[in-house]
């Protein structure tokens, strides 16, 4: 919402970022497949939610939950206190259509008020994914009807997270990708940073961000900074952001191919080292083997081939610094997904997140 309190937010990497990468190296790593897969955490989705899902449709279309954490905890301290929760700072479900030649997205900003379902309570001390799987402590949190949509990864983690969204779209997601901060910086300088063009100055203290009008090669530092800053663009709400996330995705995907990575193998293998340990997946996915059979599945998707809308929302009469789904457009929204057939246009127009403005790129 437009007043919503102002942590630091990270950005989702995107299946494809890892896919492009694995799909250029996967005739040059040979042996070091091993030393990759000890980077990567894998989270049992499908046990923690055993058999209350939507229906496994198989029609030759793919959906993945993609989150951004915002955990503080160990290199993610620099970012702000850690109180010893994490929450999904940024989300996106992706439905990679039958073919797998194209893709629609659909960011949920993470003040939308939701209805929760009952979520087993997450596991570790910390709030951080990685120190334990989802549920392990056992103890039932029970839902809530006006709850934040990233509350879901904060009390239950990524089984919460999946459930939430498979309550709110009737869609089983298919397979479930985390980044977080540290890792999201460190992919990027290993990258040698990404072209960006910014059409208006962006200064935000908060996020320690200032740039020019201009052509930039945006750091890994300087980058989360854009994906994290809501007060540098727009009205300075968390819709602004979702729109510049949405352009630096695109300059990302577009970068990833153009770098010539074979050039270079040990450039090939930082970068793959870097992505890997970013990752967080379900554990269906956490082996590069599996990751390499998604990645070539999915090497013909470019950022053209990208329909990116924002879940259709609306400010909350009774608390604006929230938003809610504006319910007959986002059944829309998921209702074409799940008979895979592309956003219509109506679905999105009208919808705060449609008249928000991102000036800057």
């Amino acid at each position: 919402g437009r007043g919503a309190a102002d942590s630091p937010r990270g950005l989702v990497m995107t299946v494809w970022t890892l896919a492009t990468l694995l799909v250029l190296g996967s005739a040059g790593f040979g042996y070091l497949y091993w030393r990759l897969d000890g980077n990567l955490t894998g989270i049992d989705i499908d046990g923690a939610l055993g058999r209350d899902r939507p229906d496994d449709v198989d029609n030759g279309s793919m959906d993945i939950l993609v989150l951004g954490s915002d955990s503080r905890a160990g290199k993610n301290r620099r970012y702000g206190d850690d109180q010893g929760t994490s929450r999904s700072d940024t989300a996106m479900v992706v439905h990679i259509h039958r073919g797998h030649r194209r893709a629609s997205v659909v960011s949920i900003p993470r003040d939308t008020l939701v209805r929760r379902p009952d979520c087993t309570r997450r596991g570790g001390q910390d709030g951080d994914v990685r120190a334990s799987e989802a549920g392990k402590d056992g103890g039932e949190v029970p839902g809530e009807r006006r709850a934040m949509f990233n509350s879901a990864y904060e009390v239950g983690g990524p089984a919460c997270a999946v459930k939430t969204v498979e309550s709110m779209t009737g869609i089983r997601m298919d397979h479930y990708l985390e980044v977080d901060f540290s890792g999201f910086r460190d992919l990027v300088d290993e990258l040698g940073g990404v072209e960006l063009t910014t059409t208006e100055p962006i200064h935000d203290r908060k996020s320690h961000l200032d740039l020019p009008p201009g052509r930039h090669t945006l750091d890994g530092e300087q980058a989360l900074g854009l994906v994290r800053t809501r007060h540098g663009v727009g009205d300075g709400s968390d819709l602004g952001r979702i729109k510049l996330q949405q352009a630096f995705i695109r300059a990302l995907i577009d970068q990833i191919k153009d770098i010539g990575l074979f050039s270079s193998p040990k450039k090939l293998y930082d970068v793959a080292d870097a992505s890997t340990k970013a990752l967080t997946t379900d554990s269906d996915l956490a082996s590069v083997d599996k990751l390499l059979d998604l990645a070539r599945g999915l090497r013909g998707i470019g950022s053209d081939d990208l329909h990116m809308v924002t879940l259709p929302v609306a400010y909350d009469p009774g608390d604006p610094n929230r938003v809610r789904p504006i319910e007959a457009k986002a059944a829309q929204v998921w209702r074409a997904l799940r008979a895979d057939r592309p956003v219509p246009a109506s679905a999105t127009r009208g919808s705060a997140a449609d008249d928000t403005e991102a000036d800057g790129v």
